[in-house]
This record gives C-alpha cells, sequence and structure tokens, in this order.
C-alpha cells in the first residue's frame, strides 16, 4: 500500500525525505521484520488480555503428561496476532501487483480462517457445556470436521496450483543464443515463446519464457524435472491435472503437518521460524540472475517482493515464540499453525523446492508419520491379534519423549536444533548435486 503511494506521489511530482528509500528492497524486507516484531510483541501483550476477557482459554485433555494440568485456561487463538503481524508489513511495504504476493496473502488468510473457524467451534462447544452445567471434555469432534479441513485446503491447492500454472508472469528464465532468437516460436508444452534481452555484467543475453511445470532435484547434477515427463505423450495436454494434484497433497500434507506438531510450548513457532529463515535464501539466489548462474540452478523473475513476505512470516514468528516459549502466555490455535503450514508449502512451490519440503519440513514429516505409523501399526495388530500395540508410548512424537520424562522446553528446543540442521542441508543442496 505504502509500496504504491509513494509511486503514485512520484509519479505526480512530489519529493521529499526519503521517497525514494521505499524502491529499495533491503530496506523494506528490513522495515517488514521490524513492523512484524512490533506488533507481535507490543500489540501482541493486548490481545492476550483481551482473550483472556473472553475467556478464550484452552481445554486440555487428562494425557497423563506432565505439566498439561498448568495449561488449563492459557489464552488459545494466538495465531490472530501471527496473521496480523503477516499479512500488515506485507500489505504496506510489497508490491501487491506481484502474482506471488497475492497469493501469499490469498494462503495466510484462506487457512488462517479455517484454523479460525475450528478454533471458534471448540470454544463454543466448551461454553455449551458449562452453560449446561456439565463437566467439558475436550474432543476432536468439538472444532471444525475433518472432512471441511481437507476440503478447505484442497480448494486452496487448486487455486495455487492453477494460479501458479495458468498466470503468463510465472516462468522460468532460460538463456538461449542471439542466433536461435525468433520471432514466434511454440515450446513443447504449447505455450507461446518471448525472447528478452537482459543487460548482465555489459554484455546483453537473450533469455527465454519457459512455461513449464519444472521442479528441482536435489543432489542430481541435472537437477531439474518436469512434471509432464510423468505422463504419456499424448497426455501431456493435462499436465496442469496432476501439478495441481501434486500441490494439493503438498499444501494438505504440510499445513497438517505443522498442525500436528504444534502439541508442545514454542515448538511449532520455532521450527517454523528455523524454516522461513532458510526459505528466504531461495526466492533470494533464485531470483537474482548472477547467483542463479553461479550456482546452475532455475532463475525465476519476480521473485524478490517474496523476501519482504519472507521477513514479515519470520518477525511473526520469533515475536510469538515472547509469549509461546515455556510456559506459554497463548497458543496459536489451528488459526496459526494451520496458515504456517501452507505458507511454508507454498512457498516451497513458488520457488520450485517442493521436493526440498522432506529436509525443510522434517520435523513436521516425522511428526506425521509418527501418527500415521502409530494408528496404522495399532489396527493391524488389533485385526491380527485381537489386541492393539503401540510403537511409541504416544503419538505425535514430542508426546512419546514427554512419556520418557523430557522436559517439554528441552522437545521444543532439540526439535529445533533438527531443523537448523535439516535445513542447512536443503541449503547444501544448492552446490551439492
Amino acid at each position: 500500500m505504502l509500496y504504491h503511494l509513494f509511486d503514485w506521489l512520484k509519479s505526480e511530482g512530489y519529493r521529499f525525505i526519503g521517497s525514494e528509500l521505499y524502491r529499495f528492497l533491503s530496506i523494506r524486507v528490513m522495515l517488514a521484520m521490524i513492523l512484524s516484531l512490533v506488533i507481535t510483541t507490543v500489540y501482541g501483550k493486548k490481545l492476550i488480555r483481551f482473550l483472556q476477557t473472553k475467556q478464550l482459554g484452552e481445554s486440555v485433555r487428562d494425557l497423563g503428561l506432565a505439566g498439561e494440568q498448568q495449561k488449563k485456561g492459557t489464552p488459545t487463538m494466538g495465531g490472530i496476532i501471527i496473521l496480523l503481524a503477516i499479512l500488515i508489513p506485507t500489505i504496506l511495504l510489497a508490491n501487491l501487483d506481484k502474482v506471488y504476493i497475492r497469493l501469499m496473502l490469498l494462503c495466510t488468510v484462506w487457512l488462517g480462517t479455517i484454523g479460525f473457524i475450528d478454533d471458534y467451534l471448540k470454544i463454543r462447544a466448551k461454553r455449551i457445556a458449562q452453560a449446561k452445567g456439565v463437566t467439558y471434555k475436550k474432543s476432536d469432534s468439538d472444532g471444525l470436521a475433518g472432512r471441511f479441513k481437507i476440503f478447505g485446503q484442497v480448494m486452496l491447492g487448486i487455486i495455487v496450483g492453477a494460479t501458479l500454472y495458468f498466470t503468463p508472469s510465472v516462468v522460468v528464465k532460460r538463456e538461449v543464443l542471439k542466433s536461435t532468437v525468433t520471432t514466434s516460436s511454440v515450446s513443447s508444452d504449447g505455450f507461446p515463446v518471448k525472447y528478452d534481452s537482459i543487460m548482465v555484467d555489459g554484455k546483453i543475453r537473450y533469455f527465454t519464457d519457459a512455461k513449464s511445470v519444472i521442479t528441482t532435484i536435489p543432489f542430481v547434477k541435472n537437477h531439474e524435472f518436469n512434471y509432464a515427463k510423468l505422463l504419456p505423450k499424448s497426455w501431456r495436454g493435462y499436465t496442469y491435472i496432476l501439478y495441481i494434484i501434486i500441490v494439493i497433497f503438498i499444501v494438505t500434507a504440510v499445513s497438517n503437518g505443522a498442525n500436528i506438531t504444534d502439541g508442545l510450548d514454542g515448538l511449532a513457532t520455532g521450527v517454523s521460524a528455523v524454516i522461513g529463515i532458510a526459505h528466504g535464501v531461495f526466492p533470494y539466489v533464485s531470483g537474482n540472475i548472477k547467483f542463479a548462474e553461479y550456482l546452475n540452478i532455475m532463475y525465476i523473475p519476480n521473485l524478490g517482493e517474496l523476501s519482504i513476505f519472507i521477513a514479515a512470516f519470520v518477525g511473526a514468528c520469533i515475536g510469538f515464540l515472547w509469549y509461546n516459549s515455556y510456559p506459554a502466555q497463548v497458543f496459536m490455535g489451528d488459526t496459526g499453525s494451520l496458515a504456517l503450514g501452507g505458507i511454508i508449502a507454498a512457498l516451497a512451490i513458488i520457488v520450485r523446492k517442493e521436493l526440498l519440503i522432506p529436509f525443510f519440513c522434517f520435523v513436521f514429516l516425522v511428526e506425521n508419520l509418527s501418527v500415521v505409523i502409530q494408528v496404522g501399526y495399532f489396527k493391524y495388530t488389533k485385526r491380527k491379534y485381537g489386541e492393539g500395540k503401540r510403537v511409541f508410548l504416544m503419538s505425535p512424537l514430542h508426546h512419546h519423549y514427554q512419556k520418557l520424562g523430557y522436559h517439554e522446553s528441552k522437545i521444543a528446543v532439540r526439535f529445533w536444533i533438527v531443523t537448523i540442521l535439516s535445513v542447512a542441508m536443503a541449503i547444501v543442496t544448492l552446490k551439492l548435486r
């Protein structure tokens, strides 16, 4: 918003001190992080008090875990703080004409709204029980039904996939020799080929827009892969369907992974902050022609503005951690956890690094798998032996370590460390092939 305001003022001939600073991306990135930190730390405290006043406290099931009873009454729906700290700096400081920015704002609002409805329904069920004078026992059925959550995630995946596939400005730049430049041509995917001349180190070089669903394969020398190759040649006109299905799976899996991980004070917030910092590297190097050439990775134009969104995302997570670290003064609830996971998934897809998600989101992946393994093994052994057995003392995995006697703050910090190591490996893949 401010970006467009300053742009308009310049076009009208107005000049004032510092009016040109908004054109520097680095300045806007720093301002976005600072503003998001201010919103979460300063205004976050006021929102926590408001939630306490409205008695929007967390209900805790008796799972036999250490310290769980002390969490009763802790305000939930604190994800609103995170959402505001992401949305406000981005809207104020980013160029809203960029499709990537609009898409990330949509992801944030969309999944934040689904999570908010889920949290609200849980609180309403508690209040109804209290009004009837019945002892309230928290149940998974109190919130938004799982099928509606999945439906919302699937719809978002369709929107993200279709936008990235069909939007003309979403392209990868390929360098071509001047002798091969023609006035008109069509790519193998049926998209018209356009050529741009770009000045690099004092020399004019020619690039073409590659409008293909390409992704990056880690640890492989020829590291690019086109999803169209998964289909027979006669079906490649329907590549967009395959691509949208893949996007749906990624968005659903990562957002649910973040939701499952949000079970200890500061766990999901800290993990998301680390992933966000690492995510900031890929748009920067992929959006810069010199770095992309040096690292031999895709040059994807128009990624720069994403740095503002990512800075706000990281600032929101770090600022929220001020109140969410042990002992937590507020929980993010599904309002925050679903949004964080969806944002991380969408960012990876946009920079075409979705195959690196197992590295980026290693903790989310392990937490998800622990639940799948636990439930699957229990059902298998019950069907075969008549009595269900468990692999873990409790799932998700962080509860297994709680059962082993580890303090939740130690579990959270160690999961942060594991995330740092896993995202470092993801960054190493830029050069290690």
